[in-house]
């Protein structure tokens, strides 16, 4: 085996370390092949116009009040230019607790990696819909999923194939651009 397969193999592990065996090397054969960017071209060929911090706390807002409307509020939603993709793969959710006055006050906030500027809309709701399930579940459980699933029905193939597009990205091959 040569360095470069032992690099892609290890990429491999790090993207989709949770899928079975057989669905890596189909994913293997896609990249030696190079048909994987033309395979994420076509699946995901549009890119969203959402590239402002308000146009993203309209678009979260909009989505929070169509699955999560007795959730708490989202105080701050924007574009992050510095995030570690792989450890925060899909973006980030915090809430901020500050003391006003004799009480103490929490403010949730979203902030989603700015590499998601340039990609499929499906692949924003994506991401937007796992940052809105967190007001609701903390981990990454059942319920979590479940809910992930009630707001896009499609979410874990999306949650693939964005996997898959950032296993891509870190492998230096063309964008999947339309």
């Amino acid at each position: 085996m040569a360095a470069g397969d032992d690099a892609r193999d290890t990429l491999i592990r790090r993207y989709l370390g949770t899928c079975p065996a057989p669905l890596q090397s189909q994913i293997r054969e896609l990249i030696d092949s190079n048909r994987l960017a033309p395979y994420l071209r076509q699946r995901y060929p549009e890119r969203h116009a959402i590239q402002t911090d308000g146009a993203l706390y309209d678009y979260v807002q909009d989505l929070k009040q169509s699955h999560l409307r007795s959730s708490p509020p989202i105080h701050k939603v924007m574009w992050q230019n510095k995030m570690d993709v792989l450890q925060n793969v899909l973006g980030l959710h915090t809430a901020i607790s500050r003391v006003q006055g004799g009480r103490l006050k929490a403010k949730a906030e979203i902030r989603v990696a700015s590499l998601f500027k340039d990609t499929a809309p499906e692949f924003l709701e994506m991401v937007v819909v796992h940052e809105l399930a967190h007001l609701r579940e903390r981990e990454h459980n059942k319920a979590f999923y479940q809910l992930c699933r009630h707001m896009l029905p499609d979410y874990h193939q999306i949650e693939f194939d964005l996997r898959l597009l950032l296993l891509q990205r870190a492998l230096g091959e063309a964008p999947a651009a339309g």
